[in-house]
């Protein structure tokens, strides 16, 4: 595009959103936006590749087959071979339904644009795409909390599968059994064998624990069988699974359920009784979103269509241990950036910018599940065991 300057000379102005210097002025900067979410959203979403992921497409919900054990017998001679006298193996399905569109979004307008003096589009791109990452997480953590706490679904007589596992941190009912590294280790372990007696895959065995749990663990590398087999150094201290337990990889994250609370729950200053709670104290000006309640996701919910439970679920767990089988997730929409333009820019004067996903998730093979938990003696109760339950 040319433009005469004052001296009447023609010049061409660069506009470095055009696509080769050609067509909409601003093409590369909705790209831009584009990149920003999709690194907001893979930085942030840990559980997307712990667990099981499917592409939904041409129908609401994904079936999963269940295949159980099969037995060895001797054979007769004379006698043809048609299959296992006793039927087996029995097969049973778990299906998993999309929940409704999940959207995360911002109005842009033009003027602040202008006047700013930063990447507006980029900060906010970064933002929904941290937002998208958090509610994706929260939900499959919650499915494989729920998975820990059933029965298999292959129940033929004689054939009955391993369930979910719950293993208590420490003995009591002292909820900072929760934060003590010595007592995690254990619980470790623990895990890790009923994990080996039930016969799920060593392979791809994960853990999940809220920052002050894996920063209690890394302080205790080098004893207490930790294995920190990947880094040395501070590189531990990163939070991204570099330490093992009874191979059991280690991850941080703020969106496992921890005390009804996601991530962190701090002791209230009264009216708890002793030992309810752990003894985190609360650094002072965290905000709105550390800490932040279980919120309710049943069925019942509008949007939800699988159970993920409420905070009452939660109020004694304290991390997650689980296998690839454990949780299976299904995605109809992947991660995706809508922005308006065209009239609806010029009536408005700006664009809304929108990230979106339309997933569900929810417990496989409960074998595969392993829920810790501090605070009380009693396991946790099972809850919304069967689509679509409310429980």
């Amino acid at each position: 595009m040319a433009h005469q300057n004052a001296s009447g000379t023609s010049t061409s102005l660069t506009r470095p959103g055009q696509s080769n210097s050609t067509g909409d002025a601003r093409a590369l900067y909705l790209k831009l936006f584009s990149g920003e979410m999709f690194k907001g959203f893979q930085h942030n979403a840990i559980a997307r590749d712990l667990v099981m992921k499917r592409t939904l497409k041409n129908g609401k919900s994904l079936q999963f087959i269940y295949t159980g054990h099969t037995t060895a017998e001797f054979h007769t001679p004379g006698k043809p071979i048609l299959g296992n006298s006793d039927g087996a193996p029995p097969v049973a399905e778990k299906t998993i339904t999309c929940d409704d569109l999940l959207i995360s979004s911002a109005f842009v307008y033009e003027l602040d644009e202008t006047l700013a003096h930063y990447e507006l589009r980029g900060e906010i791109s970064k933002k929904i795409g941290y937002a998208l990452a958090q509610k994706y997480d929260r939900l499959i953590f919650r499915a494989i909390a729920k998975g820990a706490r059933i029965a298999s679904p292959i129940t033929k007589s004689n054939f009955v599968e391993p369930g979910g596992t719950q293993i208590q941190v420490g003995a009591g009912s002292d909820a900072d059994d929760a934060l003590n590294a010595q007592k995690l280790v254990t619980a470790f372990y623990d895990a890790a064998a009923a994990l080996d007696e039930k016969g799920v895959s060593t392979d791809g065995r994960v853990g999940i624990l809220n920052p002050r749990q894996y920063y209690a663990l890394i302080q205790e590398v080098g004893e207490n069988g930790l294995v920190n087999r990947d880094e040395q150094g501070t590189s531990r201290q990163k939070g991204n699974g570099v330490v093992e337990i009874a191979g059991i990889k280690i991850f941080k994250s703020m969106n496992a359920p921890f005390f009804s609370k996601y991530g962190t729950k701090y002791a209230p200053s009264s009216g708890a009784a002793a030992g309810t709670d752990p003894a985190t104290i609360d650094p002072g000006n965290t905000g709105s979103f550390v800490a932040e309640a279980t919120e309710d996701a049943r069925a019942s919910v509008t949007g939800i269509n699988n159970n993920y439970g409420n905070a009452n679920s939660f109020a004694n767990t304290c991390g997650l241990i689980f296998q690839k089988e454990a949780a299976g997730v299904v995605e109809a929409i992947g991660p995706q950036v809508q922005v308006t333009s065209g009239d609806v820019s010029v009536v408005y004067q700006g664009d809304v910018i929108l990230g979106r996903l339309a997933m569900g998730a929810d417990f496989l093979n409960p074998a595969a599940c392993v829920e810790l938990f501090a605070g009380t003696t009693t396991k946790p109760a099972a809850f919304g065991a069967t689509y679509p339950a409310n429980g």
